[in-house]
């Protein structure tokens, strides 16, 4: 009697423990499948792979080790990579490479996990995070970031794709970490050295559409894709049609493969809203259930990007939503892009940057909740009012965020050193979940463009296609802005976006604001606590916002965020302002710290009534209140 062979996974290549490695693929379109052995141990051969129900072929290779290289035969025709396969060491058009990930020597057996509450969150780009643009350099920086207070690492997408560098999101192997950052084995030390100081670390995945260059995946099925919607970036998957099973189970496996074999902590799911499903089950709140899963009691988080701003995508599965984690909230970029800079073009339109905006946002998640949006002619968002500030991911730069505008200049080379602060400031003292992009922390000089490298037809195209993309912003749609459009395609492009880590020193003022906010934060027990209905506030004026942070015992803290001039409130009718009973406010913080490059703090409740500077955010805490005169 024959043993049928334990697979982990119901697809691609997998060692066994007897010896041996087992291959598995769907491939309906095919009369036959051969798996073709390159080279390494089993290799040259040629094997037919017996078919199985539903159009998947498996064989079993007694000699294929870890290192050997494979593609599939279909129909006795052309080869082609493995759709699963863990590493493709010559991108994405040269053959498989099988892996062994059990020999990998993991020190992290006590790494509790993560989950949403009190994370910090790093958007970091392993191609131009160093000079390097490596797993092993990047793994260097862990201890320093963890010391500036980042809790968890956000990588952006690291699935196959072709050419030299891009973004990512262009990926086609959705397996195999791309082999320009290291080989496997490399992201899994930066993974468990990430947990050794304390980082979790959750990966950015593309589960709406594929690159154009390099995706095999309709040799095999043509039930990959779909036509039954329209998609921005090409075809659609398939997860509600015909055959759609396999493709569904081919995300799922994807999505607990990065938790299980490379102890990912987390997903972040890329624009959701072009995943098409009308199945019984949402693929994404499956994709949730299946990451937990695959966590085995680790805490997880999985974060989703969604233009329309769908709170269900939040809610428990139970009350009818998704069960995801946290929700980028790009209403939080976009005023605070107008706070800084006044610029209200192309869809920063319906943003005003007033107090307000930022008062309703840190209470209430969403700014837009349903109402009517003008830059898209149509309702925008879904109610989220009870929902708690930590499912909110707010930020003030991210990798879209600084490529789309203008020159691809950091924010603090578009607004006053001031205002900078403050909005940093607020951000990261708010009970949302904030998110640094790579650099921020330390006001990088480093410019953040678009790159990829393709072939010229389609360099080209998405040449072209940047340039019309800027045209909605009116600034950039003149003759004089011509010059300074970059290519994405050009070598020198992608490295002017490398860091230079050596800012840190040289940058010693901002990166150290952001180093104390970050421990105030962390160490602060009434910032700490992110508790639902513990932030209230009031607006002073149109740039001047008073928070409220209140504590069980009344240990509260005020701060204070003015982006316009100097405000003398006299009178200041506003009970939020008053202490508590037998306390004074005291100053505990400031943006105007001379060690920031500021102009230092007077007292800002005096005998002439409230002070507040201009361009700052000043946190105060009570105090015992000095008796003044005879008792």
């Amino acid at each position: 009697m024959v043993t049928k062979p334990t697979r982990r996974y119901p697809v691609g290549a997998e060692i066994l423990s007897g010896g041996g490695t087992h291959f598995r693929v769907w491939a309906p379109n095919a009369r036959t499948v051969d798996i073709v052995m390159e080279s390494g141990p089993g290799a040259p051969a040629t094997l037919p792979m017996k078919r199985l129900q539903a159009g998947y072929f498996e064989t079993l290779v007694a000699q294929a080790a870890a290192g050997a290289r494979y593609r599939f035969r279909l129909s006795a025709g052309d080869s082609f990579p493995d759709p699963c396969s863990r590493y493709q060491p010559d991108g994405p058009h040269g053959p498989s490479q099988v892996v062994d990930p059990s020999a990998f020597p993991w020190r992290d057996s006590q790494w509790p996990g993560v989950n949403i509450s009190g994370q910090v969150i790093y958007e970091m780009h392993i191609g131009t995070f160093t000079k390097e643009g490596t797993w092993a350099a990047a793994q260097k920086e862990l201890a320093e970031l963890a010391a500036c207070g980042i809790t968890v690492i956000e990588v952006m997408p690291v699935a196959d794709f072709p050419g030299r560098f891009g973004w990512g999101y262009d990926g086609v192997g959705l397996f195999a970490p791309v082999w320009l950052y290291g080989e496997p084995d490399d992201f899994r030390r930066f993974v468990d050295e990430a947990h050794h100081c304390g980082l979790g670390v959750i990966l950015d995945v593309v589960y709406n559409h594929f690159g154009p260059d390099g995706n095999y995946l309709n040799k095999f099925s043509k039930d990959y894709f779909t036509d039954k919607y329209e998609n921005d970036w090409g075809q659609a998957i398939n997860y509600d049609g015909k055959n759609s099973e396999p493709v569904r189970e081919f995300f799922l496996t994807n999505a607990a493969y990065w938790i299980d074999e490379y102890h990912l902590d987390g997903l972040r799911l890329d624009a959701t809203q072009q995943i098409f499903d009308q199945s019984p089950e949402y693929i994404v709140t499956a994709i949730a259930r299946r990451v937990r899963e695959a966590a085995r009691g680790r805490k997880t988080i999985v974060v989703a990007e969604n233009e329309p701003q769908d709170s269900r995508l939040v809610r428990p599965v139970e009350a009818g939503g998704n069960g995801l984690d946290g929700l980028w909230n790009d209403d939080f970029h976009h005023a605070a892009i107008v706070a800084m800079t006044g610029r209200r073009e192309a869809y920063f339109t319906d943003y005003q940057g007033k107090a307000q905006e930022f008062l309703s946002m840190l209470k209430y998640g969403y700014l837009y909740q349903g109402q009517r949006y003008r830059w898209q002619k149509q309702r925008r968002g879904s109610p989220s009012l009870d929902l708690p500030p930590a499912n909110f991911v707010v930020y003030i730069q991210n990798h879209d965020q600084i490529a789309n505008v203008g020159r691809s200049d950091r924010i603090h080379l578009l607004t006053s050193p001031g205002r900078l602060r403050a909005m940093t400031a607020l951000m990261l003292l708010a009970p949302a979940t904030p998110m640094l992009f790579q650099g921020q922390e330390f006001g990088a000089s480093a410019p953040f463009y678009f790159f990829s490298d393709h072939v010229p037809k389609l360099a080209r195209l998405v040449k072209e296609g940047r340039a019309l993309a800027g045209q909605q912003f009116l600034s950039l749609d003149t003759k004089e802005m011509e010059f300074y459009f970059q290519d994405p395609g050009n070598p020198s492009v992608f490295e002017r976006c490398k860091l230079d880590l050596s800012e840190r020193e040289r940058h010693r003022p901002i990166y150290d604001l952001h180093k104390d906010l970050l421990r105030l934060r962390r160490e602060d027990p009434v910032f700490r606590a992110q508790k639902p209905g513990g932030l209230d506030g009031s607006v002073l004026n149109e740039e001047c916002l008073l928070l409220r942070f209140f504590d069980d015992g009344g240990d509260d803290r005020l701060l204070l965020v003015n982006f316009g001039r100097d405000l003398h409130l006299d009178p200041a009718p506003e009970p939020l302002l008053a202490p508590p009973e037998g306390m004074e406010w005291r100053i505990l913080w400031s943006s105007e710290d001379p060690r920031y490059g500021g102009t230092g703090t007077p007292t800002l409740d005096t005998e002439e009534n409230w002070k507040i500077p201009g361009h700052a955010a000043v946190a105060l805490c009570p105090a015992p209140r000095e008796l003044q005169g005879d008792a």
